[in-house]
């Protein structure tokens, strides 16, 4: 489906920082990079980050890898985009793992977001040609144990967003903006196990700090660069089975975006950079009060039978006066052969006619030991 370039004002590229001036949200260009990826975090209320680890532990919080039950994994996601407004816009992510040894592990990680093919149009909406828009951020990950029960975890990302090519649109001479970033994370559990029984409860804390880099411009004549979506989230898990069969997991998230208050006076992305990002904790007009409606919450639940079959629900929400995204979430998974898995998630709105009805997501993953791989090997020799 082909857009008008007119629509896309939203995404800063002509901004001075003036237009959000009419609104007191935090936003920011590059959008993508908080979108949720993977269907089993989605599914529980987009929460993630003291979730027992898997492969796309590489986007909620990278201190995990280490504790992957598998030596190595790999997981694919994809994601219709506003599919009731549009009908070629998409998420895509793909993360791999490899542990080294018990205590360390490496990653690689990849989001595309496609936002459709976009139909150029001047200020008197003379068309000026087609383009296909899209965002693409590349991660390497590296992660250890520091202790028994404690890791943490370094992301390196180059981010590309490509909004409309090297289009002139009423004076501004547009191009791709690229900048680089990086994610510090960190995890702590703690597990109480009954050999006789089977029964194990594990507790987890996280936090992460995603997205810390440099300003973002698209071109002469957008006369400021702009604070890209540094997000600061901190969660905590429980997980809980008696007899090994039935595991119930738990987790909830908080997030703050980390990028200046407009208070509808000066030019937010005017700000230096560290000061527009640890000040964005008290630069809110109203004070303390007005920063705490800037913490977004997100639940879950998660039940698995006998690790083969999953069931989740969830909950994110956000204060009315900070974009009002409240949902439910719905979701399953299921395992086969101990090494494939699928998950799928579906999003319910609260608020009537929001945009994002009907998203849903899919996962596909696989996940291997060394003995697993030898074998193979065996068998083709």
């Amino acid at each position: 489906m082909r857009l008008f370039f007119g629509a896309l004002s939203s995404l800063f590229i002509l901004s001075s920082g003036t237009l959000l001036a009419q609104s007191r949200i935090p936003a920011s260009p590059l959008s993508f990079l908080t979108f949720a990826p993977d269907a089993r975090s989605a599914g529980m209320g987009e929460a993630g980050v003291a979730l027992s680890p898997d492969a796309n532990s590489t986007y909620w919080n990278a201190a995990k890898l280490p504790y992957n039950t598998r030596d190595f994994g790999v997981s694919a996601s994809y994601t219709p985009w506003l599919r009731n407004l549009v009908d070629d816009m998409w998420l895509g992510y793909l993360s791999v793992y490899k542990k080294l040894g018990d205590r360390q592990a490496v990653a690689f990680s990849a989001n595309y977001f496609n936002n459709g093919e976009l139909d150029l149009r001047d200020a008197v909406g003379t068309q000026m040609g087609y383009f296909n828009s899209r965002e693409v951020a590349l991660n390497g990950t590296y992660s250890r144990q520091l202790g028994r029960n404690f890791s943490m975890g370094l992301t390196l990302k180059y981010i590309s967003s490509n909004l409309a090519g090297t289009a002139v649109i009423n004076g501004v001479s547009l191009s791709p903006a690229r900048v680089a970033a990086g994610d510090i994370s960190a995890y702590y559990r703690k597990e109480i196990k009954n050999e006789e029984t089977g029964g194990e409860f594990t507790w987890s804390l996280g936090a992460v700090l995603s997205n810390l880099g440099g300003k973002i411009n698209y071109g002469s004549g957008t006369e400021t660069e702009n604070f890209i979506p540094t997000n600061l989230k901190l969660g905590a898990g429980l997980s809980f089975t008696g007899d090994g069969r039935n595991r119930f997991n738990f987790i909830v998230d908080a997030n703050k975006l980390m990028v200046p208050t407009p208070d509808g006076i000066t030019n937010i992305n005017s700000k230096p950079l560290l000061q527009g990002i640890f000040g964005s904790f008290s630069d809110a007009p109203d004070g303390f009060k007005e920063e705490m409606q800037e913490v977004a919450i997100a639940a879950g639940l998660e039940y698995w039978y006998n690790n083969i079959f999953a069931l989740r629900a969830g909950y994110y929400g956000e204060n009315k006066n900070k974009g009002d995204r409240r949902f439910f979430t719905a979701g399953a998974g299921a395992r086969f052969m101990d090494k494939y898995s699928v998950d799928f998630a579906y999003l319910f709105p609260i608020t009537q006619g929001s945009p994002l009805a009907q998203t849903l997501r899919i996962t596909l993953s696989l996940g291997l030991n060394k003995a697993e791989k030898l074998d193979v090997s065996d068998t083709e020799n």
